[in-house]
């Protein structure tokens, strides 16, 4: 089939106004469609000049939709009546747009604290300059295992004045870590390896869209939030068949080795080592869906200059804003009844209890105070770090993660790391070894890896050692956790 070709006769045929829109489509188009007919694309793009807004965050017609949304934004502002040749929804909007007006970032951006600065790369730092200049934005901190993300970075910590950004939460809502500490010895990973193993294989599902059979009750089911918004009612009975599993990507259940070296320490767990299982995973299908749905609303009804679109927020005071607060703290909740099922089955299969549990979120938006004032503190990938709190910082499947108490420092809005951030993107760490080159350095190290993709190889890591000697001034460490058998996603 030959490259796609559209003409503005075209375009013009499906509702496109005689504007830039045309040329844009026609010059972009073909690079996301390069074996579809014209008769298809056609097709595909009368929605898109329906309503542009929905099609801002698709990768295929984001410049197009953003075209289009000018171009009637541009005849809004004509018209003196507020009458545009447009569908009755996308008025709303285009009113709705005129009375919130563009907003502008502040020609001068927040003071805010970088801690090792060395270890970040210019990305995380650029996305962290912008975020400092939002109007709303009251104080903010990056830390050292800071790396590139979508709106705010990986690592980026955001305190707002009465208002949420989706993406400075994440789409992963309210991921976490959770440790269970057991009175077994340490030796058993590797008396008793090969049981382990199958405890791990037989009591953890992984993967995106992955679901159990067997729907169990729990009480975040039964939260009313799930009545009274269509959204979620149309997610609670995903959100029952994935209750239990884990995503993929950097999520993670683990047999290791804990290492408490506190002697005062608050879980009341003697200094000594103790088997221990560790997990990391988020919210899955219910969080990513409701993090989509209102970062599509928020860029909606906050319209940011290019290159802060991603931190568009809602107001706490709006429905949107009260929305997605509640949705989000759902989908909090939801993420630790993952875990604690992940680790009430491991307790069953050892027939144990733990002696203690630790866990903590790192994306997620808590309302606090900070010198004095209630803010709204974003932690995308950040663990909260307040006077005495207790979290988890893993480091990679080769490298300890630290049990942590928080030192409650107010220039990092009591936060630190969420772990050890990445030196490699996932696709230059899969293209950089091999498996049997994996293999081999997880041998040596005496771990074993039940699933794990290449992209989450230990050398795609930044030395956690590094990055928590850039944070002595958060936290401290009461222990420290070594994975010995690791379960991913496939």
């Amino acid at each position: 089939m030959s490259k796609l070709r559209l003409t503005g006769k075209d375009l013009r045929s499906i509702g496109f106004p005689e504007d830039r829109a045309i040329s844009i489509a026609i010059n972009d188009l073909p690079k996301h469609f390069k074996k579809v007919s014209h008769y298809l694309v056609l097709d595909l793009l009368k929605p898109v000049v329906e309503n542009p807004f929905d099609y801002l965050e698709d990768e295929r017609f984001a410049k197009t939709a953003a075209a289009l949304v000018e171009f009637h934004q541009h005849q809004l502002k004509k018209s003196s009546t507020g009458h545009t040749e447009v569908s009755a929804d996308l008025l709303e909007k285009l009113k709705s747009l005129r009375d919130n007006s563009i907003q502008d970032l502040r020609d001068e951006k927040i003071p805010y604290t970088t801690y090792g600065p060395d270890q970040i790369e210019q990305g995380a730092i650029n996305q962290m300059e912008i975020a400092a200049r939002l109007p709303i934005s009251v104080a903010s901190a990056l830390m050292p295992d800071a790396h590139q993300g979508y709106g705010l970075p990986i690592g980026g910590v955001l305190a707002t004045d009465n208002a949420v950004i989706p993406y400075g939460v994440g789409v992963d809502i309210g991921c976490r870590m959770c440790l269970s500490i057991y009175d077994l010895p340490e030796k058993m990973v590797n008396t008793r390896k090969q049981e382990l193993e199958v405890l791990l294989t037989k009591n953890t599902l992984f993967g995106a869209g992955r679901e159990f059979s067997k729907i169990e009750n729990h009480d975040v089911l039964d939260n009313t939030a799930f009545n009274e918004n269509p959204l979620l009612k149309s997610l609670q009975m995903k959100a029952a068949k994935q209750l239990g599993s884990s995503g993929s990507g950097n999520h993670f259940v683990e047999f290791g080795i804990v290492e408490i070296t506190d002697p005062n320490n608050e879980l009341n767990v003697p200094v000594g080592k103790y088997l221990s299982v560790l997990s990391h995973s988020g919210s899955r299908g219910l969080g990513a869906t409701i993090a989509n749905h209102y970062t599509k609303v928020a860029m909606q009804k906050c319209v940011l200059p290019k290159e802060a679109k991603h931190l568009a927020w809602l107001d706490l005071n709006t429905q949107e804003g009260q929305e997605y607060w509640i949705a989000m703290n759902l989908a909090g909740d939801y993420a630790s009844a993952c875990h604690h099922r992940i680790h009430e089955k491991l307790a069953k299969a050892l027939g144990e209890k733990p002696l203690a549990m630790v866990e903590n979120h790192h994306n997620f938006a808590w309302k606090e105070i900070w010198n004095g004032k209630e803010v709204i503190t974003h932690r995308k990938g950040a663990t909260p770090a307040g006077k005495n709190v207790l979290g988890i910082i893993p480091g990679s499947m080769t490298a300890p993660g630290f049990i942590v108490r928080g030192k409650g420092e107010e220039s990092s809005i009591n936060s630190a790391s969420h772990g050890a951030g990445r030196r490699l993107s996932r696709t230059q760490a899969a293209n950089s070894i091999t498996r049997h080159e994996l293999t081999k350095i997880l041998n040596s190290e005496g771990i074993t890896l039940i699933g794990g993709g290449l992209d989450e190889s230990p050398h795609a890591y930044k030395d956690i050692n590094e990055v928590m000697k850039a944070q002595t001034d958060l936290v401290e460490t009461i222990g420290l956790f070594y994975p010995k058998i690791v379960r991913m996603d496939e």
